[in-house]
């Protein structure tokens, strides 16, 4: 009889064990994501995940204030028709800009871009634009790795608004990730984005097609801008891609016509376009951060190619932000896809300054001057 009772209790244990675990597992997929908004004949229609559940909303001019305030979406219906009316003609540079604010690789951790913005003060309290006339530029790599990809990209959609607004500017550049993500390589997504495709059976990619609004609005943004005398681009520029003659202009004007979301193989017949998504692409060259380095006459033809005095990239993550040449190379990708806080960078007129994530700033000095 006792051994019957022990027998009794421990089929109960593990099948109570049993119900737990899958109880557990129910519980995990209770997530958040979204909204992703599409168009289709003009008429627009989005979809959210609550809670691990599908919603699905038609969003008709009438009905989109309601919509807006119960998602909290961070734009207005007019909003979304100008992605679409807008017509893709990069200004190449820009002139005459007191205060600049970069940073890079956030790589969908939304903690860590927003305390950087509220360390150099790009945003207040709320997140909403206090960078007056100043510019930010983000360097690539929005994609990837953490799962608020999607919070930091509808954040960035709004601020690129409240900045123009105010006389400021928003500048987002591609990066190897976003290239990756729009031409189906999804190798770093988070779990998160998994479950959704599954949960509304879409590929994540077909989540920023041409069709949807995040999509439109990515694949109208340039590889590559100069501001003041200063050229930003999330990986480098290589001696072979000045060889080729590829100014910012083409470079921009190639990416987003024959690149961008085209397949791969073919992309890799046309021996100019697959510079651009090789190692010695702008998406991709680390050859600044080599052990051998690069030599400073060969910087000095790269900038006079370019018309600029220095270089600002991501794209290679370290400890925190590197200058090499005299500020001519600097390297900003302070390792928030490796678990740390990250920095951004300041520069006002000719100064360079190194900010942490709690507001601690420190000049990156020239030597030799």
């Amino acid at each position: 009889m006792r051994r019957f009772i022990f027998i009794l209790l421990s089929l109960i244990f593990m099948f109570s064990f049993a119900m737990w675990g899958q109880e557990a597992d129910h519980e995990s997929f209770k997530y958040n994501d979204g909204p992703y908004i599409f168009r289709l004949n003009n008429i627009y229609n989005a979809f959210w995940v609550r809670d691990g559940q599908l919603i699905e909303e038609l969003l008709i001019p009438a009905a989109f204030n309601d919509v807006k305030k119960n998602f909290d979406l961070p734009f207005d219906y007019k909003d979304m028709n100008k992605v679409f009316k807008r017509r893709t003609r990069f200004r190449q540079s820009y002139r005459n800009v007191d205060s600049i604010c970069v940073i890079s690789d956030v790589h969908g951790r939304y903690d860590r871009y927003t305390d950087l913005l509220k360390a150099v003060q790009v945003v207040d309290n709320e997140l909403k634009w206090d960078f007056g006339k100043g510019h930010l530029v983000i360097l690539g790599d929005i994609f990837d790795r953490g799962d608020q990809v999607t919070e930091i990209l509808w954040h960035v959609f709004s601020l690129e608004k409240q900045a123009e607004k105010a006389g400021g500017k928003v500048h987002v550049l591609f990066g190897n990730h976003e290239q990756m993500v729009l031409n189906y390589e999804l190798g770093y997504i988070a779990d998160k984005y998994r479950k959704t495709e599954t949960t509304a059976n879409i590929s994540y990619t077909e989540l920023f097609s041409e069709n949807s609004v995040l999509g439109n609005w990515l694949r109208k943004k340039p590889v590559a801008v100069t501001i003041n005398n200063i050229l930003f681009v999330h990986a480098g520029i290589s001696p072979l891609v000045v060889i080729k003659g590829f100014t910012v202009k083409k470079m921009n004007r190639m990416f987003y016509r024959e690149v961008l979301g085209k397949d791969p193989e073919v992309v890799l017949r046309d021996e100019n376009l697959s510079l651009l998504i090789s190692d010695q692409g702008p998406l991709w060259y680390r050859g600044y951060f080599s052990r051998a380095g690069i030599d400073e006459e060969i910087i000095d033809g790269i900038l006079s190619f370019y018309g600029v005095e220095h270089i600002v990239v991501g794209h290679t993550p370290g400890e925190r932000i590197r200058s090499f040449h005299n500020n001519k190379i600097l390297g900003i990708d302070a390792g928030i896809a490796n678990g740390l806080p990250g920095e951004a960078l300041l520069i006002r007129r000719d100064e360079f300054i190194r900010v942490n994530n709690e507001g601690r700033q420190s000049k990156l000095t020239v030597k030799n001057k």
